[in-house]
């Protein structure tokens, strides 16, 4: 596998990540770029590391993981996003919205958008790549995706105003429920 495609490859699997970082940066408009580092650190570990498993686990797993990677992700997300939605609704929401500083919401979050980097590891058991170029290039285009999406969150949070965690809430749903279609169609 070239290194465009892994390039390639790097994009299309941080679609999901941009998006839910995005939702934070509109969660938490007051996040700090050290804040901001950590979440995406976090998103490019995962998204770097699942197809490393995935390799390691090969086409044995596959068969297990695959049917159900899409409902995994959509649970996690609409859990995520229904409690920001409520939290939304329960007055003084700016102290409990989904804070992306707290470990077990990151991992969380990037356990559910990298689901599919781990079926995309499977299928690099089956062909030639060069796992280290693959983890430095999906680990670095992620984390430059996630900075960029809650920096764009976090300004179109300032200019919207105090309640756009709804908006945050209702994209993660929609992320779950678009990966969930995506593998009902197949």
């Amino acid at each position: 596998m070239s290194i465009l495609t892994i390039l390639i490859l790097a994009v299309g699997l941080s679609f999901d990540t941009f998006a839910v970082s995005v939702s934070l940066g509109i969660a938490r408009r007051h996040i700090v770029f050290g804040e901001a580092f950590k979440a995406a650190l976090v998103f490019a570990a995962f998204q770097a590391t699942m197809p490393l498993i995935g390799w390691l686990l090969g086409l044995s797993v596959k068969s297990v993981i695959e049917p159900i990677d899409h409902w995994i992700a959509l649970t996690l997300l609409c859990l995520i996003g229904i409690k920001m939605i409520f939290e939304a609704f329960n007055g003084n929401s700016e102290n409990k919205i989904i804070d992306p500083t707290k470990i077990r919401v990151l991992i969380t979050l990037a356990l559910a958008t990298s689901i599919d980097a781990l079926a995309v590891g499977v299928s690099f058991s089956v062909v030639t790549v060069n796992l280290l170029d693959a983890y430095f290039i999906i680990g670095s285009i992620t984390f430059l995706v996630a900075m960029l999406g809650m920096l764009s969150g976090k300004k179109v949070g300032g200019l919207i105003g105090k309640r756009m965690e709804i908006i945050g809430g209702l994209i993660l749903i929609a992320i779950g429920v678009k990966i969930a279609m995506e593998h009902s169609i197949k």
